[in-house]
């Protein structure tokens, strides 16, 4: 057993940044802490008994922020492998912020995070709070198709069309065309390969997709974390309800405002408070040689 192979490991914790410190930690310098894209790939190729699949929710490690541009445009831009909140130090500093509504980067009156206007403007630029620089690209160019995407990039699109995309349940089929989900899932491609295995999966007609951009003041500049969801109970509740259920009733999902079923927590949300539990995938080069994974320990 020789070799330097790619292993993921999942790291939850209840403070999101500590979650986020333990997957950063194990990623290292090689490594990476799995961004929305990456977990739908991830998916894809994962039989649904996965752990990918088979769990609660999942943290990515993308942002999806609103920001108005030197010229007074407002635009919607969604960065995936880390963006401004890609270190447990800035969400530290959105914690301790002033709680005060003039506050410059505290808390929204729906728990996003505010960004200050540099942040936000550099962020137009590619420049990020660490001092990397990723490429940006527009949203016309990036359904396209861009070539060799980078695990780090961002998507800048017009806020309006990202406010009219869908947000709660729409067919499949509708999503494979929404501006957001395709985004969200790293392009065109993307996105129809993941909502095709994701209605083989979930057997249902609909599947949800949630933003803030119907809800929040678009000339305020703040930034949410996008999830991975599965059922309120869990994604092996599934098998043991009635799906009609999935898509019908009134019952409140947590830290959000919508009033969904209770099994109706499965898509993609970007609804969720900036305060919240974290389950993040972080993937790095480890050397099977050395490591106890693998070994045989019965004859």
């Amino acid at each position: 057993m020789t070799g330097i192979e790619l292993e993921a490991r999942v790291f939850f914790a209840t403070h999101l940044p500590d979650a986020l410190r333990q997957a950063l930690d194990y990623a290292g310098e090689d490594g990476f802490v799995a961004s929305l894209p990456q977990l739908l790939h991830a998916r894809v190729t994962a039989p649904f008994d996965n752990e990918l699949w088979d769990t609660w929710f999942f943290t990515a490690n993308s942002e999806e922020s609103t920001i108005t541009t030197p010229r007074g445009h407002n635009v919607a831009v969604v960065v995936h492998g880390g963006g401004i909140f890609s270190s447990p130090e800035r969400f530290r500093r959105l914690y301790h912020a002033d709680v005060a509504r003039t506050s410059d980067d505290g808390f929204t009156g729906l728990f996003g995070a505010r960004i200050i206007e540099r942040e936000a403007l550099e962020l137009l630029e590619g420049t990020l709070p660490d001092g990397s620089e990723i490429p940006v690209f527009p949203f016309t160019e990036f359904t396209r198709g861009v070539q060799d995407l980078p695990r780090r990039y961002a998507v800048v699109m017009d806020f309006e069309l990202a406010q009219a995309s869908k947000c709660g349940f729409a067919t499949y089929e509708e999503l494979k065309d929404d501006p957001l989900m395709i985004v969200r899932a790293g392009g065109v491609g993307a996105a129809a390969a993941y909502l095709d295995i994701a209605k083989e999966y979930y057997a249902t007609d609909v599947m949800g997709s949630w933003h803030r951009f119907g809800d929040v003041d678009p000339l305020q500049h703040q930034a949410w974390i996008p999830f991975v969801y599965d059922c309120l109970g869990g994604a092996t509740d599934k098998h043991d309800l009635d799906l009609s259920m999935r898509t019908s009733g009134t019952t409140d999902i947590w830290f959000t405002h919508y009033r969904v079923p209770r099994d109706a927590g499965f898509g993609l949300r970007g609804d969720a408070a900036m305060v919240n539990t974290a389950r993040y995938v972080a993937v790095a080069p480890r050397d099977a040689s050395i490591s106890v994974r693998n070994l045989a320990f019965t004859p």
